[in-house]
């Protein structure tokens, strides 16, 4: 588990949380400033449960390379994702995101996560669809089963302390206080009044490609 040296709990966490880069493929920040007063909550895991909503989504096959270099710890919910399903075709996502203690701040953690934009329906107007990111809830996970539930109410949540170890333990909800309430991500859209002229540029392309390649075999290719 990643050890907390701070006195933290009934007092409110802090939660912020940003998008990092731009266009479809982005990364999600999120940092958690804890309290530090209360009891003794050394020994405890600190994560975060954000809710994705369907225009927006994280790739497992990408998750489990950075796992495999412990440069990113999370649990997905469901863990199978089609990664090609539209907005329209997608449902939610729920993520499981360990933190990382922050070396800048005994009390503070982190944590980043690579999330990708789905493909929305063509819009009227805006060029633009917009994803609302809730702020996530803070979890606190104590292998030592010290924790007293006076503070923290427990979670329910199936998933170890730590994202190496199997078996799941008792994760407890803390309060907290966000720093904006949402977040809003942008995703680029086509418009209603171009379907015409994409799917027409869309089949002349098709058919060019389509004779060049069976040009080039009917010239080098070998029949026998």
């Amino acid at each position: 588990c990643v050890i907390l040296g701070v006195r933290a709990a009934c007092q409110d966490a802090t939660v912020t949380q940003e998008l990092l880069k731009e266009g479809f493929h982005r990364d999600l920040l999120v940092k958690v400033e804890l309290g530090v007063a209360g009891e003794d909550a050394g020994g405890c895991a600190v994560a975060a449960r954000t809710r994705l909503p369907p225009g927006i989504y994280v790739d497992p096959y990408e998750l489990a390379s950075l796992q495999q270099h412990n440069l990113t710890k999370a649990v997905l919910i469901p863990d199978v994702i089609d990664v090609e399903a539209p907005e329209y075709l997608a449902t939610d996502l729920l993520v499981l995101l360990y933190m990382e203690p922050d070396p800048r701040c005994s009390h503070c953690f982190k944590a980043a996560l690579p999330v990708h934009g789905r493909y929305h329906r063509p819009a009227e107007e805006s060029e633009e669809a917009l994803v609302v990111l809730k702020s996530p809830e803070v979890l606190v996970c104590c292998c030592d089963n010290r924790l007293s539930a006076g503070c923290w109410k427990p979670a329910e949540v199936e998933a170890p302390c730590s994202g190496k170890t199997d078996g799941s333990c008792q994760w407890y909800s803390v309060t907290h206080k966000p720093v904006y309430e949402e977040l809003i991500l942008q995703v680029p859209v086509g418009l209603r009044q171009h379907i015409s002229l994409v799917c027409v540029m869309t089949f002349l392309a098709t058919v060019l490609c389509s004779t060049l390649i069976l040009a080039t075999v009917c010239k080098y290719g070998h029949f026998s």
